[in-house]
């Protein structure tokens, strides 16, 4: 009996044993982490979504490697609060940054001459000192941190520029308006502006009316020499070969799609031939373009070929495995008219009206594309319908690598997730923002409650069953009176006053 027991203890602390050194496999090598960050892609634009024109084969083969979410949201419905939440694990009724909000006090803003030539005119609003960005804890793990793309968290004479905000390199625009021409006069290496071989063109610069609109001459000028998104890229794969015997985080912040409408010739001639003769885009909105469809869907199979390029120089360093690569958008799709949405079905399953895109809290302009790939653990062609957001970046960080958070933060992780494990659920995802009337919406479950106009004051909630409803057409508020009670309770607690009345709702502060 006695040997009996032993070799019970023994077999039971045995498997006890293998599973702990099993665990200890899995996170003691800690894993690279690229996220990619593309802007204004929607949620139908790649093929793995559903997209039927343009092409994806590199992001489509790393979701087939990998897991892609069907729930999953940005941080905001605009580009700086989407970062402010991606880099704070805080949503939208609480991180600092909770709108785009230009800083025009600081004078002509809107000029890309006036700020080339004085360059503290530059970029948005930045996050106050208090605040830790998930990019300074990995530093503080021993990580090397690398920005390369769009920055637009702080200003260059301020404390809240990359360098200063957990990024060891930094390659790219700080300022978002300035992003808006991917042939700028400038990009920024660290706390240095890089002077590049291209002229300034204001924004808002049509075609003249006396030009011949078919005349490819006649766009010349709107496409220059030095591509930021191609500078960008070459500085992306030089930082992880220079970073290959060390852990590394990067944060490519790619500016692509957002307009203007710039693409490589190479990839634009390709579209004009897939789709034929088309009418030229010569308005003053951003730039004009002979072939915008033609051009839209360059750019994105131009990333798409940026994509590949990083799995394959992971894979020239022997890091592919355990590398975590996520992809997503920092929004929904432009409302534009530079850009088809409807011929590019650039919403997917979700409503593609203009006015339920980009800037909007309606599915098609929070609920975004996002594919996670890691050889090592994810289980390869995987599929979650987990709802989650930006904000649970941060603590699905702190889980891998066995980080405890500064400050209370609004997301959870989604490691379980990836790796095929109980996952612990969101009780509700928050979203506000200011502008655009003046916007709140909470994801509870299946329902949706959604709030506009606040800044008229105090506005009824439209509720929607997303199961059932996925366009939101059909408004169930008055079929569903404690369902509205309690969305309207949590968009009462889910936030704090803003600091900066830029970003108060009348409807809402006082």
């Amino acid at each position: 009996m006695i040997k009996i027991r032993i070799f019970t203890i023994l077999i039971l602390t045995s498997i006890i044993m293998l599973n702990i050194s099993c665990d200890e496999k899995k996170f003691n090598d800690s894993p690279n982490i690229i996220y990619i960050l593309a802007d204004d892609l929607g949620y139908g634009e790649l093929g793995i979504y559903g997209q039927e024109h343009i092409e994806t084969p590199n992001i489509d083969a790393l979701a087939q490697q990998g897991m892609i979410f069907t729930n999953h949201y940005s941080g905001s419905p605009v580009c700086a609060p989407s970062r402010s939440v991606l880099m704070t694990g805080l949503h939208t009724g609480n991180t600092p940054i909770r709108d785009n909000g230009e800083w025009g006090e600081r004078g002509n803003i809107g000029s890309l001459k006036a700020m080339f030539d004085d360059y503290t005119l530059e970029g948005q609003r930045p996050l106050p000192d208090s605040i830790i960005t998930i990019a300074q804890l990995l530093q503080n793990k021993g990580y090397k941190t690398g920005i390369f793309g769009k920055w637009g968290l702080g200003a260059p004479n301020t404390n809240s520029i990359p360098n200063k905000k957990g990024f060891d390199h930094f390659y790219g625009y700080n300022c978002q308006r300035i992003a808006h021409t991917f042939y700028p006069s400038h990009l920024w290496r660290n706390e240095e502006r890089v002077i590049l071989d291209n002229y300034i063109i204001e924004r808002g610069r049509g075609l003249d009316n006396y030009l011949d609109k078919y005349d490819p001459v006649n766009y010349e000028p709107f496409n220059q020499k030095d591509y930021a998104p191609t500078l960008i890229q070459d500085e992306l794969i030089d930082f992880i070969e220079k970073n290959k015997n060390n852990n590394f985080f990067v944060y490519y912040a790619n500016q692509i799609p957002h307009l203007a409408l710039q693409a490589p010739s190479e990839w634009e001639n390709y579209y004009r031939d897939k789709f034929g003769k088309e009418e030229p885009f010569t308005g003053k909105s951003y730039y004009p373009s002979l072939t915008p469809k033609a051009t839209y869907a360059a750019m994105i199979s131009y990333m798409d070929e940026q994509v590949g390029e990083i799995v394959e120089k992971l894979k020239e360093i022997g890091k592919y495995e355990n590398t975590l690569i996520i992809f997503t958008s920092d929004n929904g799709p432009t409302f534009k008219k530079e850009v088809d949405t409807d011929f590019f079905n650039s919403a997917g399953i979700l409503n593609g009206e203009s006015n339920r895109l980009k800037g909007s809290v309606y599915e098609g302009g929070i609920r975004v594309p996002f594919i996670a790939s890691w050889p090592k653990l994810i289980t390869k062609g995987s599929k979650s319908d987990h709802i989650s957001g930006f904000q649970d970046f941060f603590p699905t960080v702190c889980e891998i690598l066995d980080i405890d958070s500064p400050y209370k933060i609004d997301g959870i992780s989604y490691l379980p997730t990836l790796i095929d494990e109980n996952q612990k659920k969101h009780k509700y995802l928050y979203w506000e923002i200011a502008s655009k009337g003046g916007l709140q919406a909470v994801r509870y479950g299946k329902w949706k409650g959604i709030k506009t106009d606040l800044q008229k004051g105090p506005q009824p909630l439209k509720l929607f069953n997303l199961e059932d409803d996925i366009t939101e057409l059909n408004n169930v508020s008055d079929d569903n009176p404690m369902i509205v009670e309690k969305i309207e309770s949590i968009m009462l607690d889910a936030r704090t006053s803003p600091a900066l009345e830029k970003f108060k709702i009348k409807g809402i502060d006082k």
